[in-house]
């Protein structure tokens, strides 16, 4: 007996001694096991890298604390996950905590109301089911990054059009990685790349630019370039150029620079309108012919691998715009119908420039053809719904048209591309051909090409912010002032740059997935008993049922 103990005693010294062992061991080296499908709590190897990089002290408030729905709740337990991964291979530089910025009395409640507003903190109005029946509560599901003084807000809530509350909430909580990671990197980056904008053909004005500028501005150097003037030691100097709405055409020494640019490994977005055509000038009109730009770009881009074509594309998938439907009482009757020529494009494509991003507005947009070159690939990343029509220019156009029931016949024809993504090798549009007149300095394209990038948009207007009449000040990009809705094109834009910019590969963080096990409500329903039985009921009998058993043993192992 006393050797049993003895040997008892031992083992339980040995058990606990190694326990301390290993307790020390995984202070010295760090390890986790990811035992999910997916590999959800697994960080990339990208993601790892910025944060050992970190050489000061980040620290993430989020604003997702107090009373929210389960869902929200979700989000907000997934978030802190996330945090704590972070924290872990940040070498402790990384520091969170979640505050309730709706905490206090009215007055405190409305000073951070404005204090988050003014730091780019937008808010969301959630309805919450209540004994009394719904009620509205704002909440602020976002963070708030701080590093060496610089701030920058991390949306959390990807909300997209058309999907269930449930897959909103689990896109957000697949695209925290990328949205915290992409963050961090930018603000902790000792240089801003720089973004550079033409002007000198009528681009879209600084004011018509406004948000979109302010929006790269907080992660690159944004500008003006004027092609006329630059020096190619100042195109050198640029990693992403955007061609936003050109009016005029461009020379061919102008063409000679964007083609150097290219050449020299540049990433350059085009956002072209190739047909004159306007609202604004329609309403002051019974028709307008809608009419064919010269741009004088066809022949570079067909060598890029694009036609842009000289059409107008209409989709019965479109944002309303106002429209006087006649006067009652002397009062002009305004209302809000649907207009085809300012298709909203809902991304269908997994690429990570794209995927989960709610709609992206447009305005009289064409069509794009893909032509293949060798060397480069490309890919579409925008296209119409199925229900589309493509107008070939010249073409009259009226306001009329939107009073008038559109013929589900004309608008069945496949998905035709609005944007697309191209990557490689590019042919040089200057080769074998002289230097243009106009370039003052003698320097040919490279012969040793590098790798470029390019998007190119069939539409002019997709970067530009509509302007409040009344103060002239511009409104969020992407933000419709007559319907009050929100739509992607901010997003897009911030993940082309990204896109762009960037060759570490962290936007593709944004491909990683978690997927939904939703509980089939059906089945619930028709078999609600049997699984309340099943979990409730039956162990509670077998509890029962070992205690008599335990019960009659002990009474016959001891009255023997």
């Amino acid at each position: 007996m006393v050797n049993r103990r003895k040997r008892d005693l031992n083992i339980l010294i040995l058990v606990l001694a190694g326990i301390v062992i290993l307790n020390v061991l995984s202070s010295f080296f760090f390890t986790r096991i990811d035992f999910t499908a997916e590999k959800r709590y697994t960080l990339s190897e990208i993601t790892k890298t910025i944060l050992a990089d970190l050489d000061d002290e980040v620290q993430v408030t989020v604003y997702l604390e107090g009373e929210f729905p389960a869902g929200f709740k979700r989000l907000r337990n997934s978030t802190a996950d996330l945090l704590r991964d972070f924290k872990s291979y940040s070498n402790v530089n990384l520091k969170f905590d979640f505050v309730n910025p709706l905490a206090g009395d009215q007055k405190s409640q409305e000073e951070a109301y404005q204090l988050l507003i003014e730091k780019g903190i937008e808010p969301t109005n959630l309805s919450v089911k209540t004994e009394d029946g719904m009620s509205q509560k704002i909440i602020f599901p976002a963070a708030l990054i701080t590093y060496k003084g610089r701030q920058i807000p991390v949306k959390l809530l990807q909300s997209r059009a058309g999907i269930s509350p449930e897959e909103v909430l689990n896109n957000s909580i697949q695209n925290l990685e990328y949205a915290f990671a992409s963050a961090i990197k930018k603000i902790s980056k000792n240089e801003s790349g720089r973004i550079g904008f033409t002007e000198g053909h009528g681009e879209l004005s600084d004011q018509q630019l406004s948000d979109a500028m302010k929006s790269l501005g907080d992660s690159y150097e944004v500008g003006r370039v004027d092609l006329n003037t630059i020096p190619f030691a100042g195109l050198d100097q640029l990693k992403v150029l955007i061609i936003a709405k050109p009016e005029q055409p461009f020379t061919e020494a102008e063409k000679y620079k964007i083609d150097y640019f290219l050449m020299s490994g540049g990433r350059i977005i085009w956002s072209i309108d190739q047909v004159s055509a306007d609202l604004d000038s329609l309403r002051g009109v019974t028709e307008q012919l809608a009419f064919a730009k010269k741009l004088n770009l066809d022949d570079m881009l067909f060598k890029y691998g694009v036609r842009l074509n000289y059409t107008l594309l209409a989709d019965m998938n479109s944002a309303q715009i106002p429209v006087n439907v006649g006067e009652v009482g002397g009062q002009s009757q305004i209302q809000l119908l649907p207009w085809l020529f300012y298709p909203v494009f809902v991304p269908v494509s997994t690429h990570p420039l794209v995927k989960n991003l709610d709609g992206i507005r447009s305005e009289f947009p064409g069509t794009i053809d893909l032509i293949s070159v060798k060397g480069l690939k490309s890919e579409v990343i925008l296209s119409s719904s199925p229900f589309n029509r493509s107008l070939e220019v010249p073409v009259l156009l009226s306001l009329q048209m939107v009073e008038e029931e559109p013929d589900p016949k004309q608008f069945q024809s496949d998905p035709k591309p609005f944007g697309v993504l191209l990557e490689g090798i590019f042919p040089s549009n200057f080769k074998n051909r002289p230097i243009p007149l106009g370039i003052a300095e003698p320097l040919t394209i490279p012969e040793v090409v590098k790798p470029g990038k390019m998007i190119v948009l069939a539409d002019g207007d997709i970067f530009k912010n509509q302007i409040n009449s009344t103060d002239g000040s511009s409104y969020p990009l992407g933000f419709d002032r007559f319907t009050r809705e929100q739509y992607a094109n901010k997003n897009f834009l911030l993940n082309a740059a990204d896109y762009l910019y960037d060759d570490s590969g962290i936007i593709s963080l944004r491909n990683k997935e978690i997927k939904l096990r939703l509980l089939d409500r059906a089945k619930i329903r028709q078999e609600k008993i049997f699984w309340q039985f099943l979990n409730i009921g039956l162990p509670l009998i077998l509890l029962i049922a070992c205690g008599i058993f335990q019960h009659y043993y002990r009474i016959r192992k001891y009255t023997r």
